[in-house]
């Protein structure tokens, strides 16, 4: 039995630190969970042909408003004010996920965690 008394404790520690881990864990999902509510309430804003058109999006990348400058309302040219509105869009968009990811980087540490949001 001596002989392998090394390994019962080294068995107990492994269990102890994996008991750390789990806590660990615990408390980094709570507090990434906690930033990811406060970042869904911040806004970001995007803009196309020099601010012809404006969008404002939240963390969750729900567009929260759209303006359209009246002069870029060409009936003539409906293609080009559609293209300025889905650059502003997926320009908020990626703003969003540029603060959501910031704010995870800030709870992981840096560590790039896959599938995270």
């Amino acid at each position: 039995m001596g002989k392998y008394k090394g390994f019962a404790g080294a068995g107990m520690n492994t269990n102890k630190n994996m008991s750390n881990v789990i806590k660990q864990a615990q408390k980094m999902q709570a507090e990434m969970e906690r930033v990811q509510e406060e970042l869904e309430d911040k806004t970001v804003e995007a803009t196309a042909g020099g601010g012809v058109v404006t969008v404002t999006a939240n963390g969750k990348k729900e567009i929260l408003s759209l303006k359209i400058n009246p002069e870029a309302v060409d009936p003539d040219d409906v293609e080009t004010l559609e293209d300025l509105v889905m650059v502003a869009v997926n320009d908020a968009s990626k703003k969003a996920d540029d603060i959501m990811a910031e704010g995870m980087s800030a709870v992981t540490g840096g560590i790039n965690i896959p599938g995270l949001f």
